[in-house]
C-alpha cells in the first residue's frame, strides 16, 4: 500500500460532509430520496441527510473491496436491496465515501436509473480513474485515504459474502 497520504479525521468529516450538502443545495437539486451504499457510504449520507433535512434514506450494500486495494472481478449487490416501488418516479441521491474505480456507483446508478426519474452522486472523494464523474464531489486525490471509520483493523473478522 506504500505510505498513507490522505487522511480523513473525524473533524474534517463534519466540514467535508457540510461543504458536500453545499454543493447540493447550491446546485438546486432536490432529491426526493437518498441512497447509501454500505458501507462506506454510511457516515457520509447520515451527515449529508441532516444537513439537507432529508428522512428518506435507504440503503444498498454491496461488496466490491475485499481488503486494502484488493476487489472482486466486480461489484456483487447484497440483499436485501431496496424495494423499487421506494425508487419509482422520483429523484435519488446516491452517497458513497470515495469513487475509486467507480464500478460500484456505476452499477448503483444502473440499478436506479431502471426505476428513478433521475440519479446523481455525491462523494467524499473521487480519483482520477473513476469510470463514471461523480454529479458532487468534495475532494479529488489519487492518493490511498485512511478514512476514520475504517483506519483501524477490526476487533474481529465475520465478513462473508454468504450471510
Amino acid at each position: 500500500m506504500g505510505e498513507v497520504r490522505e487522511i480523513l479525521t473525524w473533524e474534517r468529516f463534519g466540514e467535508a460532509t457540510r461543504e458536500l450538502a453545499q454543493q447540493i443545495v447550491d446546485s438546486g437539486y432536490e432529491p426526493d430520496v437518498m441512497l447509501s451504499i454500505t458501507r462506506g457510504g454510511l457516515l457520509p449520507a447520515g451527515a449529508i441527510a441532516y444537513a439537507l433535512d432529508q428522512k428518506n434514506i435507504h440503503i444498498i450494500n454491496v461488496e466490491f473491496y475485499t481488503g486494502v486495494d484488493e476487489r472482486l472481478p466486480a461489484p456483487v449487490f447484497l440483499p436485501p436491496l431496496p424495494a423499487t416501488n421506494y425508487l419509482d418516479g422520483r429523484s435519488v441521491l446516491i452517497i458513497d465515501d470515495v469513487a475509486d474505480t467507480g464500478e460500484t456507483l456505476r452499477s448503483v446508478r444502473n440499478f436506479c436509473d431502471e426505476h428513478a426519474s433521475e440519479s446523481r452522486t455525491a462523494v467524499l472523494y473521487e480519483k482520477p480513474r473513476s469510470l463514471i464523474a461523480c454529479d458532487y464531489v468534495w475532494k479529488r486525490t489519487d492518493e490511498w485515504i485512511a478514512f476514520p471509520w475504517s483506519s483501524l483493523p477490526p476487533l474481529r473478522n465475520t465478513t462473508r459474502l454468504d450471510n
